[in-house]
């Protein structure tokens, strides 16, 4: 894994979903789940700024009349009647651990629905800085991740997800997709085997 041509994708760390108050928190059914999930990617993060990597958070944000979603059924249903992910509300607001990495992560805007290459930039700054491979990482794992991840594949890019850094409504819902979905286009590693071949190859750069 080249550091200078990989980039981490952060999807939905926003208080609506990892604040204790947070609206939709509970729609992640297995106890401790979330907080396990952050735990890990903050690990991630930090191994995965040291070396320089690309990092980049595409949250969720809607208009006040939730127009984006005039449609819609399921969890995005869940979010407009919610009032979830609002602009300008504390819980569409990124949350302090990821806000803390300052610069180092680049945010790209424009995500209504679940994938993070539709209505935004992803793509182009993602060809800008010449990467190559991607790093999946947040909330829903069969929904921003699999359409994410989907969307990537298709562009060209080699798509792993990274297992205990996303999160399924239900723990057969997670073990489903990492297990038989994600294989199908991309790799599934956990975040200690991808901190591992990071700190691999900044050993080898040296």
């Amino acid at each position: 894994m080249d550091p200078k041509t990989t980039a981490m994708i952060l999807v939905g760390y926003q208080n609506d979903y990892f604040a204790a108050d947070g609206i939709l928190r509970g729609v992640v059914e297995e106890a401790n789940r979330v907080d396990r999930t952050l735990a890990y990617t903050l690990e991630l993060l930090e191994c995965a700024a040291a070396t320089g990597m690309t990092l980049i958070s595409t949250p969720i944000i809607l208009t006040s009349d939730y127009r984006a979603l005039a449609e819609s059924q399921g969890i995005l249903g869940t979010i407009k009647a919610s009032g979830a992910f609002k602009a300008g509300s504390k819980g569409a607001d990124t949350i302090p651990e990821i806000l803390a990495f300052g610069d180092r992560i680049t945010y790209v805007n424009g995500k209504q629905g679940f994938n993070a290459f539709s209505n935004t930039e992803l793509d182009r700054v993602l060809r800008e800085k010449n990467i190559h491979h991607l790093l999946l990482a947040g909330m829903i794992t069969s929904l921003c991740i699999d359409s994410t991840g989907r969307a990537a594949y298709e562009r060209g890019y080699k798509v792993t997800v990274v297992s205990d850094c996303v999160s399924a409504r239900t723990p057969s819902e997670q073990e489903f997709y990492c297990g038989n979905i994600f294989p199908l286009y991309a790799e599934v590693k956990d975040s200690r085997q991808v901190i591992a071949e990071l700190t691999g190859a900044a050993v080898a750069a040296k």
